[in-house]
């Protein structure tokens, strides 16, 4: 391996760091402009560094995808953080919902790009009508008590297959009227221009997150009222349970599109830099303002102790479920934003070893961390998926496999090390936790006082 590369390996990996440390810094800054300007330059040095000068580009195409995977990565181990770092639910759910977004999202553009319009109208209304049906399926169960979880469960699931059976019969009533728009792959209609694939692919990604976040709610609504091991161990089941079907879509589903076990090709690649700083920029803004607010406060409080929070009147049932339906929405994003960038999906992308991926990304950085998650995510991709599976590539073709024994070996000692992770508890900038200050409690003077002063 030339030293060259080793030492400009390394020098990416702090400059990384050192550009995420700089973006949060702008961010947290209290004039607007220079948030603004801030988030703008940031954007632009990278977008900047992945063009080509004429022969000389500073990220190579090397670089650029391991740069999209670490956006990616970000998001998905964001939503792991909510769910068991801040909340105290241990999932291993993640990947398959992260699957779920990326296969959603590479449906809706595939079928698109071939003259087929049924993939976004069923999933746009499908997402859409679905989410009505539970939140008024909600409301009306509100006004009775002692509802079991189960019964709602199988109100919800109703709710839920009715609105994908309506959405199903709108897509192939409106599907034809397309068609002539569209055209085909070879000879693109005018809703196939650049300008409107830039728009179906902003709406894939936010309808496959919002399809991962609605099948997160089915699921976790019976299963989180089992204790945080028997949860991990539902979740795990429901990652090889996803896997399973992904193998089968071409015949248990009805996709054929997929391909199976083969693996899904002909995906436009569709992610840029634009969009991946854009989709990373709104999970991490959503995210902290989300830990910020009083219901992000209800949700710590959860992981702190069930019982005290449940006397000070939180409930901790919809506060397990909204923090475990926001973590599944973020891991669809970042599915949907990778899946558009490889432009090719394979079932052994989504097994069961990669599924441990935001685990050990999460305690890497720090349980509870959000600039720990950040930076354990660049660092995860850029050192052990680019700088070491290189590195152990130069020492034979079955060298690379080593890196899944390094991985816990890494893991293990870091957490007789340090246990709290990297960073622990700290964050940088615009993550930082504001202070908050004891209300100033006027005095107020008596009646008797103030008539006798007079």
């Amino acid at each position: 391996m030339e030293l060259g590369f080793l030492l400009g390996s390394i020098v990416k990996i702090v400059g990384i760091l050192a550009y995420l440390y700089g973006l949060l810094w702008v961010l947290a800054r209290p004039n607007r402009w220079v948030k603004i300007i801030g988030v703008l330059a940031a954007f632009g040095v990278v977008q900047l560094a992945l063009t080509d000068w004429g022969g000389f580009q500073l990220l190579t195409n090397f670089d650029s995808g391991l740069l999209f995977q670490a956006c990616a990565m970000t998001m998905v181990a964001l939503g792991l953080n909510l769910i068991y770092g801040f909340n105290g639910q241990f999932s291993l759910g993640q990947w398959g919902f992260y699957g779920i977004g990326a296969y959603t999202a590479a449906d809706i553009t595939y079928r698109w790009v071939n003259g087929d319009a049924r993939g976004l109208l069923v999933v746009g209304f499908g997402t859409i009508l679905g989410g009505l049906a539970l939140i008024y399926i909600g409301r009306w169960l509100k006004r009775f008590r002692g509802v079991p979880v189960l019964s709602s469960f199988t109100l919800y699931l109703i709710g839920a297959i009715l609105a994908a059976t309506v959405a199903v019969y709108i897509g192939n009533a409106l599907n034809p009227m397309l068609e002539p728009l569209l055209g085909t792959n070879l000879n693109p209609g005018v809703l196939n221009s650049p300008f409107a694939l830039q728009i179906v692919f902003f709406l894939a990604v936010v309808f496959a997150g919002i399809f991962a976040a609605e099948v997160s709610f089915l699921f976790g609504l019976p299963v989180l009222t089992l204790g945080s091991d028997y949860f991990g161990i539902a979740t795990l089941g429901f990652t090889i349970v996803v896997n399973v079907l992904m193998i089968n879509s071409d015949t248990i589903l009805p996709f054929p599109e997929m391909k199976g076990g083969r693996g899904m090709v002909g995906i436009p690649k569709l992610t840029t830099w634009f969009w991946a700083f854009f989709f990373m920029m709104a999970v991490i803004i959503i995210m902290r303002n989300l830990i910020q607010s009083s219901t992000g406060r209800a949700i710590i409080s959860v992981r702190e102790d069930e019982v005290a929070a449940k006397a000070m009147g939180i409930d901790v049932a919809g506060s397990k479920l909204l923090a475990f339906v926001v973590g599944s929405f973020f891991a669809g994003i970042g599915g949907a934003v990778y899946a558009h960038f490889i432009g090719f999906l394979s079932p052994g992308t989504f097994g069961f070893l990669q599924s441990f991926n935001p685990l050990i990304i999460v305690v890497f950085g720090g349980l509870g961390s959000m600039t720990g998650t950040i930076a354990a995510s660049f660092g995860w991709i850029f050192f052990l998926e680019g700088l070491l599976r290189v590195l152990l590539s130069q020492m034979g073709t079955e060298a690379p496999t080593w890196r899944f024994v390094l991985y816990p070996i890494t893991l293990l000692l870091l957490m007789l090390i340090r246990p709290q992770g990297l960073l622990g508890n700290i964050e940088w900038g615009f993550l930082k936790h504001k202070d908050v200050l004891p209300r100033e409690i006027s005095v107020v003077e008596k009646p008797e006082v103030a008539a006798s002063e007079a």
